[in-house]
């Protein structure tokens, strides 16, 4: 009896955590463009967002620029149909950019498509202006190990997103002698996030980076409900007019500051 209790539990484990899996490829992994369907009928997706009705800004700060962004599902634009604020961002400053994202991935150091792991097959060779970095929400879900900051030439512990991030920095300014960048997303209930940003906060303090805080803006978050529908396909990813209306300004708002200070 004991003996077969276990087996059905077993089973249930196994169904559960293959269900868990396929969730994530259809819905954010390597399959998620078969659900773009899903996506498509958001109001926030619907064709007046799309970049072909985006305008050009005239005489953007970062207009020509070429900007490299490395992200994860928010700046891959997993729920608006590939666009993300990159694609607005170039579009409205007349920028080029690399977007080298990729769903589900994180800034610990753990497997082929981690961040570190992709930034370093980015063409050394490139010239960019401008290194824009996402601070994931994914160390946060899975509960990576914040770690603590090193400091400048210190050995980091990537397997820490501390670690990670201040590794990714130093790397960039190696590789490409540009300014970097790490955004946030816009805030959602995570005590675990909340801890990221603070400690990102703390290694701007060391390392002179650039922050684009829209987790702790409240001026940013405060926007009616009606709109927030709008503007999110659920807590953590933007639509398209999530990103062109919302984000993408303020955004643009901090690169054009950043770039006026460099």
């Amino acid at each position: 009896m004991m003996i077969a209790s276990l087996c059905m539990l077993c089973v249930a484990v196994m169904i559960v955590g293959w269900l868990m899996v396929c969730g994530y490829l259809w819905t954010w992994g390597p399959f998620s463009s078969l659900s773009d369907e899903r996506f498509r009928r958001l109001a926030g997706n619907d064709e007046q967002y799309s970049l072909e009705k985006v305008t050009p800004l005239t005489n953007s700060p970062i207009a020509g620029m070429h900007i490299c962004y490395l992200g994860s599902s928010v700046t891959f634009g997993a729920a608006s149909l590939q666009t993300s604020f990159v694609e607005y961002i170039a579009k409205r400053n007349s920028a080029t950019y690399v977007k080298e994202a990729v769903s589900g991935t994180t800034l610990v150091d753990e497997g082929i498509d981690s961040y570190i792991s992709r930034l370093k097959k980015i063409d050394q060779s490139t010239r960019f202006d401008l290194f824009v970095c996402q601070l994931s929400t994914n160390d946060a879900t899975q509960n990576k190990q914040l770690g603590k900051v090193a400091g400048k030439g210190q050995a980091y512990d990537t397997k820490t997103v501390c670690g990670a991030i201040e590794f990714i920095i130093s790397y960039v300014r190696e590789t490409w002698d540009c300014p970097v960048v790490f955004y946030t997303n816009s805030h959602y209930e995570s005590e675990t996030y909340a801890s990221m940003v603070a400690a990102l906060k703390e290694i701007r303090q060391v390392y002179g980076i650039g922050v684009i805080d829209l987790y702790t803006d409240e001026a940013f978050n405060d926007v009616s409900e009606d709109a927030y529908r709008l503007y999110m396909a659920d807590n953590i990813h933007p639509t398209r007019a999530g990103y062109l209306l919302w984000w993408t300004p303020k955004i643009e708002e901090e690169l054009y500051a950043l770039v006026g200070r460099n």
